[in-house]
């Protein structure tokens, strides 16, 4: 019974103190959420994401000074990461619009559409990647996002699903989704990716 208690405590630690960790870590993004600098600090938020997953994978080990520790061997490679994914992200926003309305835009929209999920795939599971492998080059993580989440698309989806829950709860209400639903959500996500990324950690591993 004891034991019991303890691996629900635990996992109550767990979360509430990753979500305090990543609502502190994401505090640069939340000041500017509603303006018009939101995009320059969101490359911000993956660092954070990046600490949060390490966490995760580290458990039961000590929550604070994982993320710490993740956060800032992450730092450099993993807002890189993001910068790229946002200004990606912006390209091909525009160009939606600018492709809407118009005669090709029933083709070229598809594919922007598809080039958007990569772009957002390639980013998840290359911070997935980031964590378990602090040094890893952002390139190298890139390809091995992208590769890996092509090939386990049926692993994919569910996690794009996930996140956008969560960026639904997020959008309607950002405190409340950052300390109730942030560590359940990306805990989810985490493991999945973690699955989806099995094969590029271990090559010679029988996954499917």
């Amino acid at each position: 019974m004891r034991r019991h208690l303890g691996a629900v405590f635990d996992l109550a630690y767990l979360a509430l103190m990753t979500n305090v960790l990543l609502t502190v870590a994401l505090l640069p993004m939340l000041a500017a959420l509603f303006s018009p600098v939101f995009l320059v600090f969101a490359p911000l938020v993956a660092p954070g994401l990046c600490a949060a997953f390490a966490v995760f994978a580290a458990h039961p080990g000590p929550v604070i000074g994982t993320f710490v520790s993740a956060w800032r061997s992450c730092f450099r490679r993993a807002v890189t990461l993001g910068a790229m994914a946002t200004g990606a992200l912006i390209v091909l926003g525009v160009d939606v619009r600018v492709a809407s309305g118009r005669p090709a835009g029933a083709v070229l929209i598809p594919v922007l559409a598809v080039l958007i999920l990569l772009v957002v795939v390639a980013t998840l599971l290359g911070l997935v990647a980031l964590a378990a492998q602090p040094g890893a080059r952002v390139r190298d993580v890139v390809r091995i996002g992208t590769l890996s989440g092509v090939r386990r698309w049926y692993l994919t989806l569910p996690s794009l699903g996930v996140l956008v829950l969560f960026e639904a709860l997020f959008a309607a209400h950002p405190v409340p989704a950052l300390a109730l639903a942030a560590s359940p959500l990306l805990y989810v996500v985490w493991a999945n990716s973690n699955y989806t990324l099995a094969p590029a950690f271990h090559p010679t591993g029988r996954n499917p």
